[in-house]
């Protein structure tokens, strides 16, 4: 029997001036980690956008008030007997993250424009995913 799980990927923006900076989050590994959104599972009785709110709150401390972005590409994968779907937002940072509770999750962290946090990104769906904000953020 596959068991569905249901995960969020989040890409926090904030507006420095005209171009967007994205947060890139590196996670705490033993090995060397990947750059990468905020991530994470969705309880089982949890709204979509309470999900994403919480999850960025709870990783960076910054209240996730800001505009999301329903990135409308939602991507399933298979991994043994479970089936993941993972559902990718951008939500715009009205503030500062705070350093302690992104240290306490997250090997590092970095703000960057597009054209270094594109490539930074090591799967290609994380890197269409910021590929599809960044032109959304730039038609708005």
């Amino acid at each position: 029997m596959t068991e569905l799980l249901h995960r969020i990927k989040v890409f926090v923006y904030r507006r420095a001036g005209r171009e967007p900076d994205y947060l890139l989050l590196k996670p705490n590994q033993e090995s060397e980690g990947m750059w990468g959104p905020v991530q994470g599972p969705i309880a089982f009785d949890e709204k979509l956008e309470t999900a994403i709110r919480r999850r960025v709150h709870d990783e960076t401390g910054m209240p996730s008030s800001g505009q999301l972005i329903d990135l409308q590409m939602p991507m399933r994968l298979t991994l043994g007997d479970e089936e993941i779907v993972e559902w990718c937002f951008g939500c715009q940072s009205l503030s500062h993250p705070d350093p302690r509770r992104l240290e306490r999750h997250r090997a590092s962290f970095r703000w960057a424009p597009f054209p270094e946090a594109y490539p930074s990104l090591e799967f290609d769906a994380d890197r269409a995913a910021i590929m599809r904000l960044h032109t959304l953020l730039h038609a708005a």
